[in-house]
């Protein structure tokens, strides 16, 4: 694993009152055909030659949520997971890649860790997430997220 600067995004569709902005991945400047979530692209760990986790937000002042979106350069996204509270503001920093697992901060003073399965992995969904982490329902997962601190 390691950071990667050779992806960007193309905006496709701009936030409404209802929904996050979209945006189209490019990678080493060839537009592949994923749309994301979000607008803005604070990071991205390339996992493996196929694989990749991008770290995305909407570039609102006063309730910035972070997406976390697992892509697959042959199948697309494969998860999506969100960090963020009702009228809180997050800023993004502190990017680590080490070969397990990813830490940043987020919300204040807040460490988070995530680690990546490429296989999915079994989900309780009301016991398995800390508080501010949301995701799709469902049963399989392949981020782990965790609060350090």
């Amino acid at each position: 694993m390691q950071e990667a600067n050779n992806v960007a995004l193309i905006a496709v569709c701009e936030a409404t009152p209802f929904s996050q902005a979209q945006s189209k991945v490019e990678i080493a400047g060839i537009a592949t055909n994923i749309i994301v979530p979000g607008l803005v692209l604070e990071a991205a760990v390339e996992i493996d030659a196929c694989h990749s986790l991008l770290f995305l937000t909407d570039d609102i002042i006063f309730e910035e949520w972070l997406t976390m979106v697992l892509i697959d350069i042959n199948q697309g996204v494969k998860e999506i997971v969100r960090i963020g509270q009702a009228w809180a503001s997050g800023h993004f920093e502190k990017l680590s890649v080490k070969d397990e697992e990813i830490t940043f901060r987020f919300l204040g003073d807040a460490e988070w860790r995530v680690k990546i399965s490429l296989t999915a992995r079994l989900r309780f969904p009301f016991f398995a997430d800390p508080p501010a982490v949301h995701r799709a329902p469902g049963w399989k997962k392949y981020l782990t997220v965790d609060y350090v601190k």
